[in-house]
């Protein structure tokens, strides 16, 4: 069944859900109006990449990513043979300075360096990953208890050395705290990596992708389905941290988006 089809079978037979909050800034969630639900859904690409349709009461709603290095002003949608400008407006983000004692974590060698090119084709076809399946709603519960802090988007210094910013949200909890999957989806990619340690990546659908990272250990195989609420994993401190926690991601056409638009309070 082609997209239009699968969206409009399940605008059919679903109950209508919210979009998540417009919020047009840089590692924010932009949110269009692309049309009723009584015409086939149009496809919507944003740089080239399909963009995530919601049903919400009798419209579809385009929900795009907006990424961190995004200029503000205009940026622009394409909505069937149309397109459509966005405003986007300013946001500033705070600097964040860590002392990293493992220096191998701040200048790794060649052999690093190689393992860290491997593991970044893997992340990214995973976090680009679009699955064209219905998806009702994107709200999240959140993955694990804890202090929630507004690390998205800082600018990050590692030993004084500046490094891109910030991509997800740190949750505060001791080595060991359950992590739940804050939505249904499948397992995309399991694995211990260099800088994030033992991750988990889960696709819910359309775009949209979760990760999880830094765990003492992982709870799910590759492939496998989760509804919410289910264990994937365990907190910890593998990778590159500075102490236990949980770093939480989210994504939509391939760009991180701030967590705490998407987590229900």
């Amino acid at each position: 069944m082609n997209r239009i089809l699968l969206l409009a079978a399940c605008a059919l037979a679903s109950n209508a859900f919210a979009a998540p909050e417009h919020s047009p800034r840089p590692g924010g969630i932009a949110v269009i109006d692309v049309g009723s639900l009584e015409v086939a859904a149009p496809d919507v690409a944003y740089d080239g990449k399909p963009v995530l349709l919601l049903q919400e009461h009798d419209r579809w709603k385009a929900v795009v990513g907006v990424p961190l290095d995004t200029t503000p002003g205009e940026l622009t949608v394409a909505v069937g043979s149309d397109e459509v400008s966005i405003a986007i407006s300013e946001h500033a983000y705070a600097e964040q300075r860590l002392t990293v004692t493992n220096q191998s974590y701040v200048t790794p060698d060649q052999a690093q360096l190689d393992r860290i090119v491997r593991e970044r084709k893997i992340l990214d076809s995973a976090l680009n990953s679009f699955r064209d399946v219905p998806v009702a709603g994107i709200e999240l519960i959140a993955p694990v208890d804890g202090r929630r802090s507004s690390s998205f988007g800082l600018r990050r210094f590692f030993n004084d050395q500046p490094r891109s910013p910030h991509k997800g949200m740190d949750i505060a909890a001791g080595t060991g705290t359950p992590i739940a999957a804050p939505l249904d989806g499948i397992v995309a990619v399991i694995g211990d990596f260099f800088f994030n340690g033992n991750t988990v990546i889960i696709d819910h659908g359309q775009g949209f992708v979760t990760m999880y990272c830094h765990l003492s250990a992982i709870g799910v195989e590759d492939g496998q389905t989760v509804s919410a609420g289910d264990a994937i994993g365990l907190v910890g401190a593998t990778g590159r941290v500075t102490g236990p926690h949980l770093h939480f991601g989210t994504y939509l056409n391939g760009t991180a988006v701030d967590p705490a638009i998407l987590i229900a309070d």
